[in-house]
């Protein structure tokens, strides 16, 4: 997932913002990893990375996310990245019902 940052008025083409599962999917591009590939060894060599799951920059390592599926090894690329989308869902979701939670506690209805 991705999202624009807020104009500043500059004419030339904002960046995006990514994050979940896209972030994720852009940083393994990056990373030398073969598979299949254990969840272990994962986690050892690339589990301190973390990736933002929403737009306000909330973060999970990769670590978190692996553990979090009690998986002990991946086929491919695809398969993690499958694997670990619910997980990025589950932590957005989750964080925005804990901002809503708040705003509505501000807020006398």
């Amino acid at each position: 997932m991705g999202v624009q940052p807020p104009s500043n008025d500059v004419t030339e083409t904002p960046d995006v913002v990514e994050f979940g599962i896209a972030a994720l999917a852009a940083r393994v591009e990056d990373l030398d990893i073969e598979y299949p590939v254990e969840a272990d060894r994962l986690v050892s060599r690339y589990g301190d990375i973390t990736v933002p799951v929403d737009a306000a920059g909330t973060e999970v390592s990769v670590a978190e996310a692996v553990r979090t599926t009690g998986r002990h090894e991946f086929d491919s690329e695809q398969d993690l990245l499958n694997t670990l989308h619910p997980v990025f869902e589950e932590k957005r979701e989750a964080t925005s019902r804990n901002i809503i939670a708040q705003l509505r506690a501000l807020v006398p209805f």
